[in-house]
């Protein structure tokens, strides 16, 4: 199978405090990861790393994605490039719409592959395609962005945003993290929707309600900055039922 990303030997420190200390994970084409741990494991500061956040220094390692360094990319560039990172908590932008916002978006990663713009009758038909695909109600595109959004229609908006951009990699961080049932059910099946064995994903969880839903191919168990322990859905069942200490590492 085919790699699209490869950490080695990972270290990486914000504020002078090393944080990951030896991360080591490789994902294929097509394949969805989940990354568990408890607070303070390093889970966040994975996704800002390869997301590639500025407060955060990498120490030692190696990243790799789609055979490039991701390390010497700059945010930009890794959008540009494919990385689609889901926040924990979105920002709101008042005053403007979600229409407009994601017009300068999907352009802006069009000029940068060198593409021509989409005409305002290609990106009409791509944003109904889209909203359509997702189930989403039209109405929904001109709210402005994250604004008076509950949790659930935060979530909703970042999952079109990713059909929207059509990323090759996507990072949810805590993605489910105080949504309920209804919540949850749309990320996951807008994520499921958008699987194909071209795409891959990292999905950051403290629970495994939404693993349930998405049926990842690996789980990660991640400790004090390193991954101490991978297989399948079975140690997401255990997290569950004997808690993270039962992991050693």
């Amino acid at each position: 199978m085919e790699t699209i990303l490869q950490i080695t030997g990972l270290h990486a420190s914000s504020g002078g405090k090393e944080i990951l200390k030896g991360v080591d994970l490789t994902i294929n084409k097509g394949e969805v990861h989940a990354i568990m741990g408890p607070n303070g494991a390093g889970k966040s500061t994975l996704s800002a790393v390869l997301a590639g956040r500025p407060d955060y220094e990498v120490t030692a390692g190696s990243v790799t994605f789609m055979g490039r360094n991701l390390l010497e990319m700059t945010p930009e560039e890794r959008a540009w490039a494919g990385l689609f990172l889901s926040f924990q908590y979105p920002v709101e932008i008042p005053g403007v719409s979600i229409t407009n916002f994601m017009k300068g978006a999907v352009n802006s990663k069009r000029k940068a592959l060198g593409q021509d713009e989409l005409t305002p009758a290609q990106f009409l038909k791509l944003l109904k395609d889209k909203m359509s695909m997702l189930k989403m109600k039209g109405e929904f595109a001109k709210r402005e962005v994250n604004v008076g959004f509950s949790g659930g229609e935060k979530k909703r908006n970042e999952i079109f945003q990713m059909a929207m951009l059509d990323p090759s990699f996507c990072i949810l961080d805590e993605t489910d993290s105080g949504l309920d049932v209804d919540a949850l059910k749309i990320v996951a099946d807008g994520v499921n929707s958008l699987r194909t064995p071209d795409k891959s994903a990292i999905v950051i969880t403290h629970y495994r309600r939404l693993l349930d839903l998405l049926r990842p191919d690996r789980v990660h168990i991640l400790k004090d900055g390193r991954i101490v322990r991978s297989g399948g859905m079975e140690l997401a069942e255990q997290i569950e039922t004997k808690g993270f200490d039962s992991v050693d590492g």
